[in-house]
């Protein structure tokens, strides 16, 4: 899980070198997609980083119950976009969020 997510129009697409969102196959060429999962900010909210380490710069904050939708899942963190494809793309700490079942 490393690099950074290009950007295009502005948008920061949930794209790296190994995996890319779905909705991003025939746009961007990767190894593997992933369908997300969608995960809900915990009570305390959650902290997306542009790297999977506590000391890793913050990209955005979620509120309470905001979704984000998860493409990858290693060790503690998650690699995803807050739901809707128009906002942060980064790591979050999967203590900081809660699964909803489908």
């Amino acid at each position: 899980m490393t690099g950074p997510s290009p950007h295009a129009d502005g948008v920061q697409l949930p794209v790296r070198g190994d995996l890319a969102h779905i909705r991003l196959a025939g746009v961007h060429f990767v190894p593997h997609y992933a369908v997300p999962l969608t995960h809900r900010a915990g009570p305390l909210g959650a902290t997306i980083r542009n790297a999977a380490n506590e000391d890793a710069d913050v990209l955005a904050t979620l509120k309470p119950g905001s979704l984000f939708d998860v493409l990858e899942v290693a060790g503690n963190w998650a690699w995803g976009e807050v739901q809707g494809g128009h906002d942060a793309v980064g790591y979050v700490e999967m203590s900081q969020l809660v699964r909803i079942e489908p």
